[in-house]
Order: structure tokens, then C-alpha cells, then sequence
């Protein structure tokens, strides 16, 4: 009887014709004993647990760098060679996996490839960054940015403010300095293009003298550049606007490229900016989470 904790089967009494029910517990139950409800439930967890371990394969091997022989597999992901074996099959089969001829491993397939580039065009670094913007601005109580490079300089396309903002002069399409702000040193220090240099050499040749102090009179790009490059990240004090300080810190693709900057900044008076203080670590910690979910692995 379906919902029952015992089935019933006929034995024999030892009396011809005469049948008697005898209890029979259902864990020990045949496949073929199970009711219509039961059955399929069974199925279903069987697909399901299936395609976890289909998946734990495939995964093991991207993780793997995308080609390993069955034994390391195997290991890797915990299970016998000889399941993992017909896993493999199974995605040889759907194109998810190929096999070497000569060396027999395993590597990823061309339908691999075309869901990891289908997953790569929709990286897009605002839209993973704005959870990290409203953590900061709710837990920090800080006004936070993403800002991508522009064809005039570091451009803000993304902006948070708390509930008692800090009076500032920028705003989405605001086009910060590569010199004097936390984004644009950042941006100076990690993305090693032409034009991001000639533009910062622009700023420093039309800055003014009380400016020009604040660097290196020697090596002023330079020096900036291996600053940053050292920290991870830049800080500023009331250098690019007065009374403000601010923390960046990059955000990098798969391709592990500067893609773009995530800021933090605050009054100077009451926001910490140094390298290892509480905001500059959360600044770093939410912007290595927002790299990670774009495919960005740490050499």
C-alpha cells in the first residue's frame, strides 16, 4: 500500500490454496516492487546525482588547466578511474570533453570553449561590481565607484552614495585625474598602455607647481607607477579634491587585464585611506571577489 512502512507478500500457510500476507520492509524492496509515486521520485535522484558527478568531472578538469590523464582526474575529483571513465565517455560524446590520440588525456571540448566564451562576453565589469558597491557603501557608510578607462581618462559609470553622502564634485560621466586621484594612479600603475601614460605625462606638464611638489621631482609617473604596483592599490589624501581622501583598487577580466576601478572615499577627517586600514582592505577584498566572478585567476 503506497505510503505504508511495509508491503505485503503471500506465503504459503501450508495449507494448499491458502495464502497468508507476511510484512516485508520496504528499504529491501526490489526496483520492480516500487509504487507509481515511488519510482519516479528514485529516477529523478538518480539523474540528479548523475549530473553532479558529470559535473564534478568536467569541473575537475578545468580546474586541472583544461587537460589531465584519467588517473590524475580520478584523483582530483575522488572517485574510482573507472567511474570517472564513463563520465568521460559521456562527454566525449557531447563535444564537453575530447581525448588526445597520442598521450590518451583527457582535455576540454569545443562545446567547453564556446560556453566558457558565451559566459566570457557577459563579464561585464559594472554590473558584477555593483553588489561590491552597495556592500561598501551599507557596511563602510562611504561613497563608492566604478570607473572604466576613457578616451579622456579614468570615467566614473557607476556611483553609491550612503545616506549622509560627502559633498563631492563627481558624478557618473566624471572624468577623474590619472595623477592626483585614487583611480586614476591605479589605472597608471596596472594597465600598461601608451595612451594611459601619454595622459598622465599631459597632466603633469599642465600641472601647477603646489601639485607638481606633492611627487617625485625626479620620476614622478614612475615613482606612481611602482607604488601601486607594489600596494595593489592606491590612496589618496586631499590631493585631487580638498577635505577628501580615497582607496582603489583594480578589478581585472580572465584575461587578467585592468578592466576597471573600484573607489571608496570619504571626508579625510573621519575616513581611514592607509594601505592596511579597514577600508583599503575591504576596497581590495571586494574587488578580488568581483575579478574572481570574471574569470580572474592570481598567477
Amino acid at each position: 500500500m503506497a505510503g505504508s512502512e511495509f508491503f505485503a507478500r503471500p506465503v504459503s500457510t501450508g495449507t494448499p490454496g491458502a495464502l497468508q500476507s507476511k510484512p516485508m520492509n520496504k528499504k529491501t524492496v526490489s526496483p520492480e516492487l516500487l509504487t507509481p509515486a515511488q519510482a519516479p521520485a528514485r529516477e529523478r535522484r538518480a539523474r540528479v546525482q548523475s549530473a553532479e558527478t558529470g559535473m564534478a568531472v568536467l569541473k575537475g578538469l578545468s580546474r586541472l588547466g583544461g587537460r589531465a590523464s584519467l588517473s590524475t582526474l580520478a584523483a582530483h575529483v575522488g572517485q574510482s578511474p573507472a567511474k570517472v571513465h564513463r563520465y568521460l565517455a559521456s562527454l566525449v560524446e557531447q563535444g564537453l570533453v575530447a581525448q588526445d590520440a597520442d598521450s590518451q588525456h583527457y582535455h576540454l571540448g569545443l562545446e567547453a570553449m564556446l560556453i566558457g566564451v558565451a559566459a566570457m562576453r557577459q563579464a561585464d565589469p559594472v554590473r558584477i561590481a555593483e553588489p561590491s558597491l552597495v556592500r561598501l557603501r551599507e557596511q563602510l557608510e562611504v561613497t563608492c565607484f566604478v570607473a572604466v578607462m576613457g578616451n579622456m581618462g579614468p570615467t566614473i559609470v557607476r556611483f553609491e552614495e550612503p545616506g549622509l553622502p560627502v559633498t563631492v564634485n563627481v558624478r557618473v560621466g566624471s572624468v577623474l585625474s590619472m595623477l592626483w586621484s585614487a583611480t586614476g594612479r591605479v589605472f597608471l600603475g596596472l594597465l600598461d598602455e601608451s595612451r594611459v601614460r601619454a595622459l598622465a605625462e599631459a597632466e603633469l606638464a599642465a600641472a601647477p607647481r603646489e601639485l607638481r611638489a606633492q611627487l617625485d621631482r625626479d620620476d614622478a609617473i614612475d615613482a606612481l607607477r611602482r607604488e601601486v604596483q607594489a600596494a595593489g592599490c592606491a590612496t589618496v589624501r586631499d590631493t585631487n579634491l580638498k577635505g577628501i581622501s580615497a582607496v582603489a583598487a583594480p578589478l581585472y577580466d580572465y584575461t587578467g587585464r585592468l578592466c576597471a576601478v573600484l573607489t571608496a572615499l570619504g571626508a579625510t577627517g573621519g575616513f581611514d585611506a592607509a594601505i592596511d586600514g579597514p577600508i583599503a582592505k575591504a576596497v581590495r577584498r571586494e574587488a578580488m571577489a568581483a575579478s574572481a566572478q570574471m574569470g580572474y585567476a592570481p598567477g
